[in-house]
């Protein structure tokens, strides 16, 4: 250490070794430690387990040590009767989702930045993320009381404003459960999703408004200009993170407003690759035929999340 100093040129940065670098932050790699082990743990170990896609793995059998059948459980995935609409309608779901949930959080975000009273503001902000913290058990109870044929909130305000003249069963109809799913998950998740926007917009400097005011930019012209534009590295890296996961598309909410898929008129809206993994491979003992469909599924999402990184790097955005 000491010949590396005296070898150096004068004002050059003193060269360190990765070594080096790692002891002096020791502090900070020990902090670190519990994520990776858990990652391991719980990311890593379990990929082990992909190799039952193409083995013929029954109980008792030692993961990996089951005979190999290749792509045959692929093969009958892609040819089951089912999957064409299951395959729907897990798209046409996360793809509602992504054009309608994604953007409005940004949207929430930004207009209760314009809000002037910080108690108003504050208390919009607690009542918007409280659903978050309600599981998708009670909250289903809660939607099935409010949204109910018989003496339900909602029915029984548009029968007596006169809209409709017979109550809606909401969550018996096919065509309107789709509907019903993107509006109950903006419900639960749109203040907790707009947190991270609230925290990139707290940190833009002030100044940046007041030289915008002075140069007689208005109101839309200061959040398009300088909130929309500060907050575009958040924007994009969130996008690309929800385009990652865009297949999957909440098992738990869907189970329980089906009521663990009993509801046989809402199956061939409701049934996506989650649900069809659990109702085909898990509960009828089928494990390759679901760790096939799981792996069809992760490699999707996998092309998907690249797809995403590439479109953001031309707009000068990307995640990695």
């Amino acid at each position: 250490m000491t010949e590396q100093i005296m070898s150096r040129k004068p004002g050059a940065p003193l060269k360190r070794n990765h070594l080096q670098e790692f002891i002096g932050q020791m502090d900070l790699q020990i902090l670190v430690i519990p994520s990776i082990i858990h990652i391991i743990i719980f990311a890593y170990i379990p990929m082990y387990g992909i190799l039952m896609a193409f083995q013929e793995f029954q109980l008792g059998d030692f993961p990996g040590l089951s005979e190999w059948v290749g792509f045959k459980h692929f093969g009958l995935l892609f040819n089951a009767p089912d999957f064409t609409r299951v395959l729907r309608n897990t798209v046409v779901i996360s793809a509602l989702k992504l054009v309608i949930n994604f953007p409005i959080p940004i949207i929430f975000a930004i207009l209760l930045n314009e809000i002037q009273g910080k108690r108003f503001k504050r208390s919009v902000q607690t009542i918007s993320y409280l659903p978050h913290f309600i599981s998708w058990v009670v909250g289903a109870t809660l939607l099935f009381d409010f949204f109910a044929v018989d003496n339900g909130a909602v029915n029984s305000a548009l029968v007596g404003l006169g809209f409709i003249e017979r109550p809606i069963h909401f969550f018996g109809e096919g065509k309107l459960f789709w509907g019903m799913l993107v509006g109950t998950d903006l419900w639960k998740e749109v203040g907790w999703n707009s947190i991270i926007y609230i925290a990139a917009i707290t940190s833009i400097d002030a100044e940046m408004y007041e030289a915008a005011e002075i140069d007689g930019a208005g109101r839309f012209a200061k959040m398009w200009h300088i909130t929309v534009a500060t907050i575009r590295p958040t924007i994009v890296l969130l996008f690309i993170f929800t385009v990652g996961g865009l297949l999957n598309a909440n098992f738990d909410q869907i189970m329980l407003l089906t009521n663990q898929m009993q509801n046989a008129q809402l199956r061939s809206y409701a049934d996506v690759i989650d649900t069809y993994v659990y109702r085909v491979g898990i509960r009828d003992t089928r494990f390759s035929y679901a760790a096939a469909a799981g792996l069809f599924k992760s490699i999707i999402n996998f092309g998907l999340l690249l797809g995403a990184n590439k479109v953001a790097a031309k707009f000068g955005e990307e995640a990695f």
